[in-house]
């Protein structure tokens, strides 16, 4: 699944739209998540693109008076094609066409959604959802008050979009590893200094796989073509039999929340 680095990595692919005219919408298949709302050729051809921005895991394409609600879902992908390429791939559902250039957007398993509205931080998808761990409100005072009462694992606290969005089963597992925290330690047994070393170590690894494109995990392709190359970088995800960078102990996978977690038992605790 795409996660806020491979979501930045397409938003930053595709700004250089900003300010351009959409001349064409083409829907291929309407039966996304939700479907497609049919009006939305009509709404927004012709119309310039003001700003390319992203809400935790929702592309925001803002025109003058609507904005295009893009989430990539399971599968999904956006990938930038010149309009006298007439490449058609299969599980191509939509095109948003400009002068030279077109953007498509691609999902196999149908689990993304394409929405129209006027303002998507009304929106019930959106307005539920918590803070962007990449903002400065996110930080150890944050976090300790999410975690002082909770019972639960603080990986399931990482996951919950409705206190923290975008983290990522992917990214919660480094974070947590780089933070020396077990993914299973009861979220109000964290200290101050814990949830300091976590909000930071979240803020660092989320920052450094942008930089380097994302994840190649489910062969992901930003927008402009290029595969992410974060998996080399990768500490414990996916690594379970394998040695701990740190201490040589076996890396091991339990299942939280109904998500693979890996961590070192050793460095983590």
């Amino acid at each position: 699944m795409p996660e806020l680095p491979e979501v930045e990595t397409t938003v930053r692919a595709i700004n250089k739209f900003e300010n351009k005219k959409l001349i064409a919408v083409i829907i291929h298949n309407r039966n996304l998540r939700w479907k497609v709302d049919k009006t939305i050729e009509k709404k927004i051809v012709n119309k310039k693109i003001t700003k390319i921005s992203r809400r935790a895991k929702y592309i925001l394409i803002q025109f003058e008076d609507l904005y295009i609600m893009l989430h990539l879902g399971m599968s999904g992908n956006l990938r930038i094609q010149k309009n006298n390429n007439n490449h058609f791939k299969k599980h191509d559902h939509a095109e948003f066409v400009f002068k030279d250039e077109k953007i498509i957007f691609n999902d196999v398993r149908r689990f993304g959604s394409i929405h129209l509205t006027k303002n998507p931080f009304d929106h019930e998808l959106i307005k539920v959802l918590g803070i962007e761990p990449l903002s400065n409100q996110f930080n150890e005072d944050y976090l300790y008050e999410v975690c002082k009462n909770s019972n639960l694992e603080i990986k399931k606290i990482l996951m919950d979009q409705r206190k923290i969005v975008g983290v990522g089963n992917i990214y919660a597992s480094e974070s947590l590893f780089l933070s020396r925290i077990s993914p299973e330690r009861i979220g109000k047994k964290l200290s101050i200094k814990d949830c300091s070393n976590l909000s930071n170590s979240i803020k660092k690894v989320l920052k450094e796989a942008i930089k380097m494109g994302g994840t190649t995990l489910k062969d992901f392709y930003s927008a402009d073509g290029n595969q992410g190359y974060f998996k080399i970088k990768l500490n414990v995800y996916g690594k379970d039999g394998q040695l701990c960078n740190s201490c040589n102990n076996i890396i091991t996978k339990k299942v939280i929340g109904q998500r693979s977690t890996f961590m070192c038992s050793k460095c983590q605790n």
